[in-house]
C-alpha cells in the first residue's frame, strides 16, 4: 500500500453524513506511515460529482482502474486499519496527489 493508491475499501460502520459502503479510496499518507502501521490515512471517493469546491474530480482511465469519473470527498478524509482495505484498483498522478494536498490545506487553514 503506498501514497496515491486507490484501493477498494469497506467504509462500514459508520455515523450520520459519513460516507459509507464498499468504495474507492485514495491514500494519500506517506509511506513511512503506510510501511510501518497498520492503518492509512486516506479520502474517499464518489460517482456522484457534485463539483464541491476543493474536490478533485478524476477521470476513469486504465491507470487509476476507476469504473466511472469519481470526485474525491477531500472533505471526508479518515484513517482506516488496514484490514478494511481489499483490493488494489490503480493510482492517481503526482499531479492530483499535489491538488488533494492543497485542498487539505485550505480546509485545515478556513
Amino acid at each position: 500500500m503506498k501514497q496515491r493508491d486507490i484501493w477498494l475499501a469497506d467504509l462500514n460502520p459508520v455515523n450520520w453524513n459519513e460516507q459509507f459502503g464498499f468504495r474507492p479510496v485514495v491514500v494519500i499518507s506517506g509511506n513511512a506511515m503506510n510501511d510501518n502501521l497498520g492503518i492509512a490515512i486516506v479520502c474517499p471517493l464518489t460517482t456522484k460529482i457534485k463539483n464541491y469546491a476543493g474536490c478533485l474530480v478524476i477521470e476513469k482511465n486504465q491507470v487509476n482502474g476507476l469504473a466511472a469519473d469519481s470526485e474525491v470527498i477531500t472533505f471526508q478524509i479518515r484513517t482506516l486499519a488496514k484490514k478494511r482495505f481489499k483490493n488494489r484498483l490503480g493510482e492517481i498522478s503526482k499531479d492530483h496527489l499535489s491538488i488533494i494536498k492543497e485542498s487539505l490545506n485550505d480546509i485545515l487553514t478556513y
